[in-house]
């Protein structure tokens, strides 16, 4: 499996796949950087990947997407879900999600292509994360959420049943979301109110 970031947060997609025994990690990164504990960093190159798969571990949604893009028509795009975490038999997850310690997804929820599901987070049941979504560490979505693509839910945000939240949005730390919230809005505060609202994608 290739890591494509050498990160903090590719330090943690090395332990979700040690967790899982995966043999052949591989490091890249566009950048020169130094060995991450044992692993050497390389430079990209497609061409000695062809039966290999990937995850991308970029933090930043909108960054995630541009190199997902770059990359789609050179490498297969695997998933890192860590042992420690609960996956639904009946949720699905889509290539280059990756799954942290201590995550719940309950049953018929749908997580899209390339999402981050942050330690500990919970999502119940029937929700839909679009794609290049970030949940952070102890977000929770309660029932039937929906969460468009780009978004980046907070660290402990909490979003109550049945809402709506629109692609490319900001919901800050510790925010309760107790109403829809409109594409490239930025939400903050208990309850959450919007601050910004920006006209196109990122």
């Amino acid at each position: 499996m290739i890591v494509y970031g050498a990160s903090g947060h590719g330090k943690v997609i090395i332990e979700i796949l040690e967790s899982n025994d995966v043999q052949g990690i591989r490091i890249w990164d566009d950048a020169d950087k130094p060995p991450m504990w044992q692993y050497p960093v390389e430079k990209p190159a497609p061409e000695t990947a062809a039966n290999e798969e990937a995850v991308i571990s970029i933090g930043v949604n909108a960054t995630r997407k541009k190199v997902a893009a770059k990359l789609s028509g050179f490498l297969k795009f695997g998933r890192a879900i860590h042992k420690d975490a609960y996956l639904s038999k009946r949720a699905t997850v889509g290539e280059g999600t990756v799954i942290m310690a201590g995550v719940r997804v309950n049953a018929d929820t749908q997580i899209g292509k390339h999402c981050i599901v942050n330690t500990c987070a919970s999502i119940d049941h029937d929700c839909v994360l679009e794609d290049f979504v970030h949940i952070s560490p102890n977000a929770t979505l309660s029932g039937d959420v929906r969460v468009g693509e780009g978004t980046h839910i907070g660290s402990g945000a909490s979003v109550i049943q049945g809402i709506r939240i629109g692609k490319w949005c900001t919901i800050g730390a510790g925010a309760a979301v107790i109403r829809d919230i409109p594409d490239h809005s930025t939400a903050v505060g208990v309850p959450a109110r919007i601050i910004k609202t920006k006209t196109e994608d990122k």
